[in-house]
């Protein structure tokens, strides 16, 4: 079985709705290492006119997303993604010697959010050396399509973080680029902080809990919703929780929490479809009830959507009997109903996934099931 077409590519960037796990700022920042060994703190910065690279991935929508409490008890909106390695964004930025810190230039134009991202992290890792900060150029590439939900913003601005600081010289640890990500957004996915289920504050840029070291093992059939429309999220209805939402994420994220605990394919899709279907208060994806009925009918374990977008996915146990045909069942039938599948992928990376020749979620094996 071959991977399907990627989601067609939207005419503009989406804007991301309200909103840390060390493993992706190590291997998002390996290119910072080549230029930051040897440097220390209090030494110069980088060379002027020196050149730095970074990346990001992106995800795939999400888990879970609500209000929850904190260790405070106090409500925040949070949420816990599903990420997938692949598609991304990789900047390149340049100092730009003499030049006012505010200047910073970007490829292609319009990028507002990682041209703050840049100003922002010079400004850090020109504090981190005692030197004066200057401007630069800034250039993004990447095959994300944005406005469905898939983070496409957010990764362009970590991408943009972690090249700022391998030009500088500097390695910025996760909590600090999410919070520069949150100052340049508003609110951030928790890209920064790799594939570890997460429950995030998007609106703080802090980790609520750390649930485990990886998602239970799950085969994902995307597609996209809505002809694959982009979503801005500033456009959509507030949602006013109240305390019975309280006590429903509470609910959905204890049973979140097992389900990584016991590595339990059938309890992620649970919380995956309960999440949705809250979500649909604000969303209203008119083909969320065919969603639904193509995994009842197809033997999935249930479904999962971007809570500020478009994209969506079927979920499968991988161990479950005659996996192969349920997972052409649920593309065929998703064709017949006019919803456009894009990939197929995994949680997991382990010797089942090679079975799969499509994205994986996760660089780490995906947790033993019990």
């Amino acid at each position: 079985m071959t991977a399907t077409t990627r989601p067609p590519e939207a005419a503009t960037r989406g804007t991301k709705a309200a909103v840390p796990g060390a493993e992706a700022l190590e291997r998002g920042a390996q290119g910072t290492a080549h230029s930051a060994q040897g440097t220390a703190h209090g030494t110069k910065a980088a060379a002027p006119g020196a050149e730095g690279t970074g990346r990001a991935a992106c995800h795939h929508g999400e888990i879970l997303q609500g209000v929850f409490l904190d260790e405070r008890r106090r409500p925040v909106h949070g949420l816990v993604t599903l990420p997938m390695n692949g598609p991304g964004s990789t900047a390149r930025f340049a100092h730009r010697p003499g030049s006012p810190p505010d200047e910073v230039t970007v490829t292609p134009a319009g990028r507002t959010k990682a041209r703050a991202a840049a100003v922002l992290a010079v400004r850090e890792c020109a504090a981190h050396h005692g030197a004066k900060p200057c401007g630069g150029e800034l250039t993004l590439t990447g095959d994300l399509p944005v406005g469905l939900g898939m983070g496409s913003s957010t990764s362009d601005v970590i991408a943009t973080v972690r090249a700022v600081a391998d030009a500088w010289g500097v390695p910025l640890p996760s909590e600090t680029i999410a919070r520069i990500a949150v100052r340049a957004e508003g609110a951030s996915d928790p890209l920064m902080h790799g594939s570890r289920p997460l429950l995030f504050a998007q609106r703080e840029g802090r980790v609520l809990e750390a649930l485990g070291s990886a998602l239970p093992p799950a085969v994902v059939v995307g597609c996209t919703l809505a002809g694959g429309a982009p979503v801005d999220t500033l456009a959509l209805p507030a949602l006013h929780h109240h305390d019975d939402d309280l006590t429903a994420y509470a609910h959905l994220r204890g049973m979140l929490r097992r389900a990584v605990t016991t590595a339990d394919t059938a309890l992620l899709g649970r919380v995956s479809t309960a999440s949705a279907r809250l979500r649909q208060r604000v969303l209203r994806h008119r083909e969320f009830p065919t969603l639904t009925a193509i995994a009842d009918g197809t033997g999935a374990v249930g479904v999962q959507i971007a809570h500020s977008g478009n994209v969506a996915g079927i979920l499968f146990d991988p161990h479950a009997p005659g996996l192969h045909h349920g997972l052409r069942r649920c593309t065929r039938a998703l064709e017949r109903a006019g919803i456009a599948p894009t990939r197929t992928f995994t949680t997991f990376a382990s010797p089942i996934s090679e079975e799969f020749p499509w994205t994986n979620t996760s660089r780490t094996p995906s947790a033993a099931r019990t």
